[in-house]
Protein backbone atom coordinates (compact mmCIF):
# COMPACT_ATOMS: atom_id res chain seq x y z
CA UNK A 1 0.00 0.00 0.00
CA UNK A 2 0.94 3.56 -0.82
CA UNK A 3 1.59 5.39 2.61
CA UNK A 4 0.29 7.94 1.59
CA UNK A 5 -3.16 7.18 0.60
CA UNK A 6 -2.77 5.10 4.33
CA UNK A 7 -4.91 4.95 7.64
CA UNK A 8 -1.46 4.01 9.15
CA UNK A 9 -0.30 8.07 7.79
CA UNK A 10 -3.45 9.34 9.84
CA UNK A 11 -2.99 7.47 12.88
CA UNK A 12 0.88 8.39 13.28
CA UNK A 13 -0.81 11.96 13.18
CA UNK A 14 -3.47 11.06 15.61
CA UNK A 15 -0.80 9.40 17.57
CA UNK A 16 1.64 12.38 17.68
CA UNK A 17 -1.45 14.42 17.99
CA UNK A 18 -2.49 12.45 21.42
CA UNK A 19 0.59 12.00 22.75
CA UNK A 20 1.57 16.14 22.06
CA UNK A 21 -1.72 16.88 23.99
CA UNK A 22 -0.57 14.61 26.60
CA UNK A 23 2.62 15.71 27.01
CA UNK A 24 1.60 19.27 28.02
CA UNK A 25 -1.59 17.97 30.32
CA UNK A 26 0.97 16.42 32.40
CA UNK A 27 3.36 19.45 32.64
CA UNK A 28 -0.35 21.61 33.86
CA UNK A 29 -0.72 19.00 36.36
CA UNK A 30 2.90 19.09 37.20
CA UNK A 31 2.30 22.71 37.82
CA UNK A 32 -0.94 21.50 40.31
CA UNK A 33 0.78 19.22 42.02
CA UNK A 34 3.54 21.32 42.99
CA UNK A 35 0.66 24.57 44.42
CA UNK A 36 -0.07 21.58 46.70
CA UNK A 37 3.72 20.98 47.51
CA UNK A 38 3.61 17.77 46.46
CA UNK A 39 7.19 17.46 44.43
CA UNK A 40 6.67 13.80 44.20
CA UNK A 41 3.62 13.98 42.11
CA UNK A 42 5.20 16.85 39.98
CA UNK A 43 8.26 14.98 39.02
CA UNK A 44 6.06 11.96 38.45
CA UNK A 45 4.20 13.78 35.68
CA UNK A 46 7.38 15.55 34.24
CA UNK A 47 9.28 12.21 34.24
CA UNK A 48 5.84 10.71 32.11
CA UNK A 49 5.55 14.17 30.39
CA UNK A 50 9.15 13.63 28.82
CA UNK A 51 8.37 10.27 27.55
CA UNK A 52 5.50 11.52 25.84
CA UNK A 53 7.29 14.05 24.24
CA UNK A 54 9.20 11.57 22.92
CA UNK A 55 6.70 9.28 21.82
CA UNK A 56 5.59 12.33 19.73
CA UNK A 57 8.83 12.28 18.05
CA UNK A 58 9.18 8.75 16.99
CA UNK A 59 5.36 9.07 15.55
CA UNK A 60 6.44 12.49 13.73
CA UNK A 61 10.08 11.33 12.14
CA UNK A 62 7.79 8.21 10.79
CA UNK A 63 5.79 11.06 9.04
CA UNK A 64 8.81 12.26 7.01
CA UNK A 65 8.41 10.49 3.94
CA UNK A 66 5.52 13.00 3.46
CA UNK A 67 6.95 16.61 4.93
CA UNK A 68 5.28 19.16 3.19
CA UNK A 69 2.13 17.69 3.35
CA UNK A 70 -1.02 18.75 5.63
CA UNK A 71 -2.82 15.42 7.26
CA UNK A 72 -6.32 15.83 7.97
CA UNK A 73 -7.76 13.78 11.06
CA UNK A 74 -9.84 13.50 13.41
CA UNK A 75 -9.51 12.43 17.11
CA UNK A 76 -11.02 12.91 20.56
CA UNK A 77 -9.02 13.87 22.74
CA UNK A 78 -9.47 14.07 26.70
CA UNK A 79 -10.15 17.31 28.75
CA UNK A 80 -8.80 16.86 32.08
CA UNK A 81 -8.92 20.22 33.79
CA UNK A 82 -8.71 19.49 37.64
CA UNK A 83 -7.65 21.52 40.80
CA UNK A 84 -7.05 18.28 42.79
CA UNK A 85 -3.86 16.24 42.29
CA UNK A 86 -5.75 13.03 42.64
CA UNK A 87 -8.23 13.64 39.76
CA UNK A 88 -5.49 14.50 37.50
CA UNK A 89 -3.46 11.15 38.83
CA UNK A 90 -6.62 9.35 38.06
CA UNK A 91 -7.38 10.73 34.91
CA UNK A 92 -4.02 10.01 33.37
CA UNK A 93 -4.01 6.61 34.53
CA UNK A 94 -7.34 5.87 32.72
CA UNK A 95 -6.04 7.84 29.88
CA UNK A 96 -2.79 5.71 29.33
CA UNK A 97 -4.72 2.13 30.25
CA UNK A 98 -6.99 3.61 26.94
CA UNK A 99 -4.19 4.11 24.62
CA UNK A 100 -2.49 0.99 25.75
CA UNK A 101 -5.62 -0.85 25.36
CA UNK A 102 -6.92 0.26 22.00
CA UNK A 103 -5.62 2.65 20.70
CA UNK A 104 -2.40 2.08 19.92
CA UNK A 105 -3.32 -1.83 19.73
CA UNK A 106 -6.06 -0.91 17.03
CA UNK A 107 -3.12 1.62 15.13
CA UNK A 108 -0.82 -1.28 15.22
CA UNK A 109 -3.28 -3.61 14.10
CA UNK A 110 -4.04 -1.44 10.97
CA UNK A 111 -0.70 -0.84 9.97
CA UNK A 112 0.46 -4.60 9.91
CA UNK A 113 -3.00 -5.45 7.28
CA UNK A 114 -1.10 -2.39 5.33
CA UNK A 115 2.15 -4.06 5.54
CA UNK A 116 3.93 -1.36 7.28
CA UNK A 117 5.45 -3.58 10.06
CA UNK A 118 8.19 -1.54 11.49
CA UNK A 119 5.36 1.06 12.38
CA UNK A 120 2.91 -1.54 13.90
CA UNK A 121 5.97 -2.51 16.08
CA UNK A 122 6.18 0.98 17.23
CA UNK A 123 2.56 1.22 17.88
CA UNK A 124 2.56 -1.85 20.09
CA UNK A 125 5.88 -0.98 21.81
CA UNK A 126 4.54 1.76 22.98
CA UNK A 127 1.07 0.91 23.93
CA UNK A 128 3.39 -1.08 26.41
CA UNK A 129 4.84 1.66 27.72
CA UNK A 130 1.62 2.99 28.12
CA UNK A 131 0.84 0.49 30.16
CA UNK A 132 3.32 1.36 32.36
CA UNK A 133 2.39 5.00 32.99
CA UNK A 134 -1.14 4.08 33.42
CA UNK A 135 0.37 2.04 36.07
CA UNK A 136 2.56 4.63 37.80
CA UNK A 137 -0.15 7.10 37.70
CA UNK A 138 -2.57 4.49 39.57
CA UNK A 139 0.28 3.56 42.10
CA UNK A 140 0.60 7.43 42.99
CA UNK A 141 -3.29 7.98 42.90
CA UNK A 142 -3.54 4.98 45.15
CA UNK A 143 -1.10 5.92 47.74
CA UNK A 144 -2.47 9.65 47.83
CA UNK A 145 -6.28 8.48 48.18
CA UNK A 146 -5.23 6.07 51.08
CA UNK A 147 -3.13 8.80 52.69
CA UNK A 148 0.38 6.45 52.00
CA UNK A 149 2.39 8.67 50.17
CA UNK A 150 4.53 9.44 52.90
CA UNK A 151 3.37 7.04 55.29
CA UNK A 152 4.12 3.32 55.38
CA UNK A 153 2.58 0.30 57.38
CA UNK A 154 6.39 -0.66 58.11
CA UNK A 155 9.70 1.21 58.44
CA UNK A 156 11.06 2.08 55.32
CA UNK A 157 13.77 4.23 53.31
CA UNK A 158 12.77 7.70 52.35
CA UNK A 159 14.61 9.56 49.80
CA UNK A 160 14.22 13.17 49.46
CA UNK A 161 14.38 13.97 45.85
CA UNK A 162 16.07 17.73 46.40
CA UNK A 163 19.07 16.29 48.13
CA UNK A 164 19.48 13.06 48.18
CA UNK A 165 19.17 12.84 51.77
CA UNK A 166 17.53 8.85 53.03
CA UNK A 167 15.55 8.89 56.15
CA UNK A 168 14.71 5.56 57.98
CA UNK A 169 11.07 5.47 59.43
CA UNK A 170 7.22 4.66 58.89
CA UNK A 171 6.41 7.99 57.49
CA UNK A 172 8.50 10.71 55.91
CA UNK A 173 9.91 13.10 58.15
CA UNK A 174 7.84 16.91 57.42
CA UNK A 175 10.79 18.63 56.76
CA UNK A 176 14.67 17.42 55.29
CA UNK A 177 16.78 18.02 57.96
CA UNK A 178 19.81 18.40 55.14
CA UNK A 179 18.22 20.81 53.07
CA UNK A 180 14.70 22.27 54.54
CA UNK A 181 12.56 21.00 51.93
CA UNK A 182 9.07 20.15 52.88
CA UNK A 183 7.97 16.51 53.11
CA UNK A 184 6.46 16.68 49.38
CA UNK A 185 10.04 15.98 48.35
CA UNK A 186 10.26 12.36 50.22
CA UNK A 187 9.77 9.40 48.41
CA UNK A 188 10.03 5.87 49.04
CA UNK A 189 13.44 4.30 48.37
CA UNK A 190 12.06 1.33 46.21
CA UNK A 191 10.25 4.10 44.07
CA UNK A 192 13.06 6.79 44.29
CA UNK A 193 14.74 6.52 40.73
CA UNK A 194 18.20 5.64 40.23
CA UNK A 195 18.25 4.35 43.48
CA UNK A 196 18.93 0.47 43.18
Amino acid sequence: MDFKESRTKENLMRAFAGESQARNRYIFSAHEAKKSNLYVIESVFEFTAKQEEAHAKVYYDCLKEIGGKNITIDGNYPVDIYNNVLDLLKAAAHNEMQEYEHDYREFGDIAKEEGFTKISNIFYNIADIEKTHSNRFAEFANMLENDKLFISDVETEWMCLNCGFIYKGAKAPEMCPVCKHNKGYFIRIELAPYAK
